[in-house]
């Protein structure tokens, strides 16, 4: 669960693949940047009774990460994120309106 938390933000603040001469840039996971564990949130993981049949457990949680990181900055700052990767973002211009 809380990997494919790291995985939907790593999505959302860096996930871009480049092309260089018509090939991808990226070619594995030593140059593609993802989320250390220095730059991770805590993430608390509760896990609750169902009656439901067992499903995936971590997935759920990646294709959510990048609308609510977007909405979140969007609440703190009125800056609202219509592009990923997030990080390509100058908030500093956007927030001053340059």
């Amino acid at each position: 669960m809380e990997s494919g938390v790291i995985y939907g933000l790593t999505a959302a603040m860096y996930g871009e693949i480049t092309i260089e001469n018509g090939a991808v840039k990226q070619s594995n996971f030593h140059d593609y940047p993802m989320i250390r564990m220095h730059e991770s949130p805590v993430i608390e993981t509760y896990i609750l009774e169902s009656d439901s049949p067992i499903g995936g457990g971590g997935e759920p949680a990646t294709p959510v990460i990048a609308p609510a990181l977007a909405n979140a900055i969007y609440d703190a700052t009125g800056v609202r994120i219509r592009e990923l990767p997030i990080n390509n973002h100058d908030f500093g211009k956007e927030l001053i309106g340059d």
